[in-house]
């Protein structure tokens, strides 16, 4: 490919990746209020509406969620499918000018460190986009099966005044309890089905990050695999090559370690989500 084709590829496709970053931040929001009920102003309206809404929920401790809670949890549904395909798109637009501009930078021969420098920062940094792509569709694709745990998110837990507070309050109580030694049956007691659906949907969260990343770990291992191999069948006489190789196998098999870490964690999460979720009540997460 000569330098003007790779120049007009790669002005192409860095346009066409800044017009996903922009799609990305704009386009989930309009998408989603196209569905069902109504879409919102913004971040602050989803806020307010998902307090009002979780407050009514708890208090009327019916595990079943009521018409106002169901729209806003099929609206999030939407908006994380919508994340999730932008993000997608990102990867692969990422993934093939990577591609390019790494093949670009092995075939420059000759004088120009310059134009080799470009390039490998170029890829370097395209490089890195495509993994931050990855991590956004693994985790839109989590909010999107486990929606309602997802939105919790949203709530703003260090509310101190109001029934909000109050709300939270009984479920820090009812959390706190183990089964067996809730001091009531009201909304606040451990034994709440809502609590329990709570619970049961917060695993479910985590088991879903869980397996996402098993199989995103098992491709980087079989990726790495590969690369080293590809690292090691390079001749000594190509130490650019071969140089490449390397980089791109360690940081394939460091991504998937990072990885691996993040399907323990949320398989660990998933066997026992009640301590995480009062985590996530009093503060964290």
């Amino acid at each position: 490919m000569s330098g003007r084709a790779l120049a007009s590829r790669a002005a192409f496709a860095t346009t066409l990746v800044a017009a996903l970053g922009v799609a990305f931040v704009v386009a989930p929001r309009v998408l989603a209020g196209l569905g069902p009920g109504s879409g919102f102003a913004g971040q602050g309206a989803l806020v307010r509406d998902f307090r009002s809404a979780f407050v009514a929920y708890w208090g009327a401790g019916d595990p079943d969620l009521s018409p106002r809670m169901e729209g806003l949890v099929d609206y999030w549904v939407r908006y994380h499918v919508a994340k999730a395909a932008i993000a997608a798109l990102l990867l692969v637009v990422c993934a093939a000018l990577g591609a390019a501009l790494w093949k670009a930078f092995l075939r420059a021969d000759g004088p120009g460190a310059w134009r080799r420098a470009a390039l490998a920062s170029a890829g370097g940094g395209v490089s890195l986009l495509a993994l931050f792509s990855l991590a956004v569709v693994m985790a839109n694709i989590q909010g999107a099966i486990a929606p309602f745990s997802s939105l919790l998110s949203l709530l703003p837990v260090g509310e101190t005044h109001g029934e909000l507070a109050t709300t939270l309050d009984q479920v820090r109580a009812g959390l706190s309890h183990g089964p067996g030694t809730a001091t009531g049956t009201g909304a606040g007691s451990r034994t709440s089905p809502v609590l329990d659906l709570m619970i049961s949907d917060f695993a479910r969260y985590h088991a879903v990050m869980a397996v996402i990343s098993g199989v995103v770990a098992a491709a980087l291992v079989g990726f790495s695999t590969l690369l080293w191999r590809r690292f090691a069948g390079t001749p000594s006489s190509a130490p650019r090559t071969r140089r490449v190789w390397a980089a791109f196998a360690a940081l394939s098999t460091l991504t998937a370690l990072a990885v691996i870490v993040v399907a323990a964690a949320n398989t660990g999460t998933a066997t026992n989500p009640a301590p995480a979720l009062l985590g996530f009540f009093n503060g964290g997460m």
